[in-house]
């Protein structure tokens, strides 16, 4: 369900100028840093609602250092894009229809061009931050249960 990441090969524009504005978070300050990463993850259009009041659970102050951790490696790692494709098995992706399209969208069309059988589903009303296993959950185990049983009679095939 929207990876971060699916390598460095690929990238659309919209996809490399979307990096550069990742880039740019990086000399904010951890209270700045947050919004708007999360600004970045959905379409422009979205509107998140504020932070809960009170103060925020401890684990929170740890979020912006990991995601620009998670960020340097994603810049420092290479994906290897034929060791993805040699999976063999049916593969579905997930995708928050309010999520940004330039990051989750670019990633949902790069990856149907690399896994034989690939399936996009489209949550129109979810974003990255409003998941579809949180909110729909039954939707989501319908699909997952269906996803399987291709799987099963992908395995049976062999």
């Amino acid at each position: 369900m929207e990876p971060a990441w699916a390598g460095d090969w690929g990238w659309s524009q919209a996809h490399a100028r979307f990096w550069e504005q990742l880039g740019a978070l990086e000399s904010l300050p951890p209270e700045q840093f947050m919004p708007e990463f999360m600004r970045l993850s959905v379409r422009p259009d979205v509107v998140l609602p504020p932070p809960p009041a009170g103060d925020p659970p401890p684990w929170m102050a740890k979020r912006p250092a990991g995601i620009r951790a998670f960020l340097k490696d994603f810049r420092n790692y290479h994906l290897d894009r034929e060791r993805l494709a040699s999976f063999e098995r049916p593969v579905l992706y997930v995708l928050g229809g309010l999520s940004n399209p330039d990051q989750y969208g670019d990633i949902a069309d790069r990856l149907s061009t690399v896994f034989r059988e690939y399936r996009v589903e489209v949550f129109e009303e979810r974003h990255h931050f409003d998941p579809p296993h949180r909110i729909e959950p039954g939707r989501l185990a319908g699909m997952l249960r269906e996803h399987w049983q291709r799987a099963e009679g992908s395995n049976n095939a062999d």
